[in-house]
């Protein structure tokens, strides 16, 4: 996984709200352009540029093989349009949420979770976070650091776990016991879910099983 950021020109802020994505697109040295692609803004809406979490070689969609940001050089220019998307969190509005994250699908929460602490926000936070391999686990100590913070309840589940691995954690995929689990007053929250299809709609499915209201879950897709 790589992490970039990029900065604008004038290094003033572009407004968003978390959640919220840009299209990404761009020209190598030779002129050749990169299609341009949906990617969720994963820093704090005050922050000088914008920060994204990219897969090194993704295998979803049709973006199969070696990201085109591997081989960026010095002097390749990238375009960035929006921002886009109904996937929001007010943090001043939403106080009581679980999300849910699958992946890279974490990028948006933590945009959010940026937002709550830069704000001072006193939000009930239960975060979910799904990843195949302990080693796949992006910002650790970050997410660790809101613990203390702000007084987040974090989960991480492995869902590939290997011997040897030093996983003492939670494992398997996110379903409708593992949510009662780690989030027994779920009727009363609201639920922000990103990542695969497949892994959205599970959660999802989950969620109508447990009698969550619809309008009270908003979901953001990739793949």
């Amino acid at each position: 996984m790589l992490t970039l950021k990029f900065m604008p020109e004038d290094g003033q802020p572009c407004p968003f709200d978390p959640g919220m994505f840009m299209m990404i697109s761009g020209l190598d040295g030779s002129g050749k352009r990169y299609t341009a692609r949906a990617f969720s803004i994963a820093s704090d809406p005050s922050t000088p540029g914008m920060e994204f979490m990219v897969i090194k070689n993704p295998t979803h969609g049709d973006h199969v093989g070696k990201s085109h940001f591997m081989d960026s050089n010095v002097g390749d220019e990238f375009m960035l349009k929006g921002p886009n998307g109904q996937f929001r969190f007010d943090p001043s509005t939403d106080k009581k949420v679980c999300f849910v994250a699958g992946g890279t699908g974490l990028a948006p929460f933590t945009s959010m979770l940026r937002h709550i602490k830069v704000t001072n926000s006193q939000n009930d936070v239960v975060l979910l976070y799904s990843t195949k391999f302990p080693t796949e686990i992006i910002w650790k100590d970050e997410l660790n650091s809101y613990v203390n913070d702000l007084k987040i309840k974090l989960v991480i589940t492995v869902t590939r776990p290997q011997p040897g691995d030093g996983w003492a954690g939670q494992t398997g995929h996110i379903d409708a016991e593992m949510i009662k689990k780690y989030s027994p007053d779920f009727i009363e929250r609201g639920f922000y879910i990103c990542g695969p299809l497949a892994f959205v709609k599970a959660v999802k499915d989950a969620l109508t099983s447990l009698g969550v209201p619809a309008n009270k879950v908003s979901a953001d897709v990739w793949g």
